[in-house]
């Protein structure tokens, strides 16, 4: 098995102990929120130019301790270690078979777009190689590098350090990072004001931020250049908004189309302004005040979201712009990009096509295996359990108890344990995908420990 990550990497070649995202002090970037206009331009010197924290990661990335093309010499190697660790044989002939397989009384369906994407192969692949590189540094990474439990163990098992929260409000404590040390940066991104510190400091920055990420920075930085609010439809603490909104000068999030609704109901008629902040107080920007900023806003997503519930929440504010400014006037108060990334989708698509033939093939249930935190692997549950389809979301093959139990999380975020499979005296039919995050070899480990509760109930019998 060849992983696209290592092509691709062949191809692209102050010193406080806590950082706050909200409390760290900001650079001095011009407001882009005034008129860039100015009574005679000829006379607009280099300190007038407007810079955005676009242009100062830019200029944070030249540096020669910045690094984002991977370790030539150490390739080979890391290549053959990911293929040892992720590989599966079941998935392999899954994938050969028409994604589909018979074994010890279970039939299964395998979703055809799942597991991992290049995105998070890249991203590992690079962690890997920034552990080969610099194997007499110490080295320390600024949260999980993807949401999964396997990959972060080894990580742990590699001596990576994991940099610790300092409290609920966000904060990290970053006492521990010495001159010389490394710092790796996950998939989701880090914070500006996070690679801000570590730019002042004397370490190796090794960035592994999936470039869809980054795609959602740019989005949004096109929003500051024309005095909008960046409206995330995201998570508000998941790691990846967190990042985004680092980068927004006026931003809100909202977290599904009910959210979104209040947004452009207030953008229509106003309302109890007090109440609106009450309800979005952690989710908006300092200062924020929807009476002036919701006048101008641009659309961008977390990459993991729901995307059909992404493009509803669009249609939502296109009409409540329309309503508010007419036709004419609508484009100069409202953007909008897809900043859904492709594996996301696809892998909707996948599940998706499983509901629609839950009959034809005869489904018990479908399951859903990647980490609990991970935002990608939860919009896959969604989608059979508001069909009615009996799903389960296990973040490891332990997950599957041989007393015929099985531990998951359910679509509202509780974790739970349940009897399993419904009735063993006849063969069992069953769905499966994973998150954009998950190994194939996770998909093989959990496959496995149904066979086998499966094949021991048959022979007790």
């Amino acid at each position: 098995m060849k992983f696209s990550a290592v092509v691709l990497l062949c191809v692209l070649q102050s010193t406080g102990a806590f950082v706050n995202v909200q409390r760290i002090t900001k650079p001095s970037f011009v407001s882009t929120r005034f008129s860039t206009a100015t009574p005679d331009s000829a006379t607009v010197t280099d300190d007038d130019k407007r810079k955005t924290k676009k242009d100062e990661r830019l200029r944070m990335m030249k540096s020669d301790q910045f690094h984002r093309k991977g370790f030539k010499e150490v390739r080979d190697d890391v290549e053959a270690t990911m293929q040892q660790q992720f590989q599966s044989n079941i998935v392999k002939n899954l994938r050969e078979s028409n994604y589909l397989m018979e074994k010890d009384g279970v039939k299964v369906y395998l979703a055809k777009d799942f597991g991992f994407c290049w995105g998070v192969e890249r991203s590992i692949a690079l962690a890997y190689e920034a552990v080969n590189h610099f194997p007499d540094k110490k080295i320390h990474i600024t949260n999980e590098l993807i949401h999964n439990p396997e990959v972060n163990d080894k990580l742990h098992d590699m001596n990576v350090q994991f940099i610790e929260k300092a409290g609920d409000d966000g904060s990290k404590n970053f006492e521990g990072i010495q001159d010389g040390d490394v710092v790796i940066l996950p998939a989701f991104g880090a914070s500006f004001e996070e690679m801000e510190f570590f730019d002042k400091k004397n370490v190796e920055v090794v960035d592994t931020t999936c470039p869809w990420v980054s795609k959602v920075w740019n989005t949004v930085d096109k929003h500051q250049k024309q005095g909008m609010t960046s409206v995330i439809h995201g998570k508000y603490a998941h790691e990846e908004t967190v990042a985004t909104v680092s980068f927004c000068e006026d931003y809100i999030c909202v977290k599904d189309k009910k959210e979104a609704q209040m947004v452009a109901d207030y953008i229509v008629n106003g309302g109890d302004k007090d109440a609106f902040l009450k309800h979005f107080e952690k989710a908006v920007s300092k200062g924020f005040d929807p009476d002036t900023m919701l006048s101008k806003i641009g659309l961008a997503n977390q990459t993991t979201m729901y995307k059909k519930e992404t493009r509803e929440i669009g249609q939502l504010f296109q009409k409540a712009i329309m309503k508010k400014y007419g036709p004419v006037e609508a484009k100069d108060h409202y953007l909008e990009f897809d900043t859904i990334c492709d594996a996301t989708q696809e892998r909707q698509d996948a599940v998706s096509e499983l509901v629609e033939n839950v009959n034809d093939y005869g489904l018990d249930f479908i399951l859903v295996i990647g980490g609990w935190d991970s935002s990608n692997t939860a919009h896959l549950l969604e989608i059979p359990v508001k069909a009615g389809i009996r799903a389960f979301h296990i973040n490891q093959a332990s997950c599957i108890g041989a007393d015929n139990t099985i531990t998951h999380r359910t679509m509202d975020g509780q974790i739970i344990t349940e009897p399993f499979i419904q009735d063993m005296g006849k063969e069992v039919v069953m769905g499966v995908t994973s998150g954009a995050s998950t190994p194939d070899a996770a998909i093989q480990d959990s496959l496995s420990n149904i066979f086998l509760l499966k094949k021991s109930r048959d022979a007790s019998a």
